[in-house]
């Protein structure tokens, strides 16, 4: 049975080298499955919740394709209007009552920190699909995937972070999960949006080279891969920084021609400026490839979480 069999997914640091790499083994093998049937019926019989506070199109819909795909069922909260939140009802005690009905819930809020006090007050197991500025554990999972998948390895790459560093929570739990491999990472960022402090000294504790810049260009040149990532509107409180910021990375035709170089450029989307349309032409352009990835993944984990091999 897994080591994930009905703990909580939280944090990208709660993941060790051997759970990275079985959890990638088992999405490559559901991919490769599901190109001969459309059902796996692992969880036959199971229940996911999803109860998302902050909107989602692919985290959402991935997490509910992938436990149909494993034959189970799905039930939703639907909008925050519509359920006892908008009553005034506390997170703690939506959780405790869903917990009454489902066996897994996926949860995603916009407090940092929110979906650990969610855990504490359930056994069933819960997964976080982004807390705030915090964590997202299983967007990286599915970035690593993708790296892996696209580059061939997990070692001696050289890896370009760009955009918002500070609040991109998928970045966060991304470099933890990349900690356990051999790498290079640039963390290209204005000095407003850098990595936090935190996150960039606990990295060096564990030996990762990482090279701070506000120069994409000339990092683009030394990686093998982008992974970009939107200036975020509603992580600002003056709208005036966000318009100074919003454009201040770009990936369009006219920047692949000045690295001169295969690069993959992977996003966890949405985009909005950031790269440009015509690079989805691009062979490098790896982000709805990603997308794809993600259902994959978040099959592993609910069957590792679910106990089922």
């Amino acid at each position: 049975m897994s080591n994930l069999k009905g703990k909580h997914i939280l944090h990208g640091n709660q993941f060790t080298k051997k759970d990275i790499l079985s959890l990638i083994r088992l999405a490559s093998d559901f991919e490769k499955e599901l190109k001969r049937k459309a059902i796996i019926p692992l969880l036959r019989g199971r229940i996911l919740a999803t109860l998302f506070f902050e909107p989602s199109t692919r985290t959402r819909l991935s997490f509910e394709t992938a436990m149909q795909r494993l034959g189970g069922g799905v039930i939703s909260m639907g909008s925050i209007e519509g359920s006892s939140v908008a009553k005034g009802e506390s997170l703690i005690d939506t959780v405790k009552t869903i917990s009454q009905y489902a066996d897994i819930l996926v949860i995603r809020h916009p407090k940092v920190g929110a979906v650990s006090e969610a855990a504490n007050a359930t056994s069933v197991p819960i997964i976080n699909a982004g807390d705030g500025s915090g964590q997202h554990p299983t967007q990286a999972l599915l970035d690593i995937y993708t790296i892996y998948k696209e580059l061939g390895s997990l070692n001696n790459l050289t890896l370009s972070l760009v955009g918002d560093l500070k609040y991109g929570r998928t970045v966060h739990a991304l470099v933890e999960i990349l900690s356990h491999f051999n790498i290079k990472l640039y963390f290209v960022a204005p000095n407003s949006l850098r990595m936090p402090e935190e996150i960039t000294s606990k990295l060096k504790e564990k030996g990762i080279e990482i090279v701070e810049t506000e120069d994409l260009i000339s990092s683009a040149k030394e990686s093998d891969l982008i992974y970009m990532t939107r200036i975020q509107r509603e992580r600002f409180s003056e709208p005036s920084e966000y318009e100074r910021l919003k454009g201040i990375f770009i990936i369009d035709n006219e920047f692949l021609k000045k690295v001169n170089k295969e690069l993959v450029i992977m996003h966890p989307l949405p985009r909005v400026n950031e790269i440009s349309p015509e690079v989805d032409f691009y062979k490098g352009a790896a982000y709805f490839r990603q997308v794809k990835n993600g259902l994959y993944m978040r099959m592993a984990l609910l069957a590792k979480v679910m106990g089922k091999k």
